[in-house]
């Protein structure tokens, strides 16, 4: 069964690359990611121009990192006892745990995407980084993803996270009941597809079990 998501904690203060990265999430939610500048990151992180250069070039380079530390999150958060668990459950407690991480900067993720359009650079960058993010969200879910067959899983779980996430905007309640049961709906509604997709070549024994 998947777990209920985790009520999170404020985002613990951090130094360095880390700094760069939560002081560009704490500028998006106070005012429009796009008015937001490079050298407004920077005082807010605490470091000179210089040192923000290096460790991140662009504005669309820290949210790159910035999803690359969600996906570290998540997948620290993996429990090997799940893998016995049906397919549907595991990919829920994935994306819950996703949701969780993402929690403590929610005022600014909902800023930087209203205004992806405003970024080209930034947009495109982070479609690439998002399909990398549901690769690995499927293989912590115990769901291979390679190949054809791989690549139709990693969209289509891409197309049921970016609905999830726009219900978990609009649900401010402390047990995120909204978003679970619409994420709960998606995921049946596609059950029938991640079964015949799972006996396809390159899916392997992995989740055989579940289809």
């Amino acid at each position: 069964m998947a777990k209920r998501p985790r009520l999170s904690r404020p985002a613990a203060p951090a130094s360095g690359p880390d700094a760069i990265v939560h002081a560009a999430l704490a500028l998006a939610a106070r005012r429009p990611w796009r008015q937001v500048t490079m050298a407004e990151i920077a005082a807010e992180a605490g470091v000179g121009l210089a040192e923000l250069h290096a460790a991140h070039p662009s504005k669309a380079d820290i949210l790159a990192a910035f999803m690359r530390r969600i996906d570290a999150q998540v997948l620290a958060g993996t429990d090997a006892d799940a893998a016995g668990e049906p397919v549907h459950d595991r990919l829920m407690d994935v994306v819950l745990r996703r949701l969780d991480a993402l929690k403590p900067y929610k005022e600014g993720i909902r800023s930087i995407l209203r205004d992806g359009g405003g970024d080209p650079e930034a947009a495109l960058c982070g479609a690439v980084q998002s399909l990398r993010s549901m690769a690995w969200m499927l293989e912590a879910a115990g769901i291979a993803t390679g190949g054809l067959a791989g690549l139709i899983r990693v969209k289509g779980l891409a197309a049921i996270y970016a609905g999830t996430l726009w219900t978990w905007f609009r649900d401010d309640s402390e047990d995120a009941a909204r978003t679970m049961a619409y994420l709960d709906r998606r995921l049946n509604q596609g059950a029938r597809v991640l079964a015949a997709l799972s006996r396809c070549p390159g899916q392997g024994a992995r989740t055989r079990s579940a289809a």
